[in-house]
């Protein structure tokens, strides 16, 4: 599960490099993705996700517990996949 988000469901795409002559050659927009543990109240643990920017930007405005739900209903991520530190 690489290049995706976890909770916004994010991956990366992929587009054209356009050159001064407008020559097209292919290439990725990757994700700002990055690793980030977090203490998961609910069940009094640490958790550690592979979210972007948006991803910490939700999380920061509907809280961890909200995100984690709404990523699990929609599919992007599944509650066996979120990894637990410290068990």
């Amino acid at each position: 599960m690489s290049k995706v988000c976890q909770i916004t469901g994010k991956k990366a795409m992929i587009g054209n490099n356009v050159s001064h002559s407008k020559h097209r050659t292919k290439r990725t927009f990757d994700v700002n993705l990055f690793n980030k543990k977090f203490f998961y109240v609910e069940e009094n643990c640490w958790i550690s996700l592979k979210i972007s920017a948006a991803g910490l930007r939700m999380i920061n405005k509907v809280g961890l517990d909200a995100a984690l739900k709404n990523a699990v209903e929609k599919g992007f991520v599944e509650w066996k996949d979120i990894k637990v530190i410290g068990e």
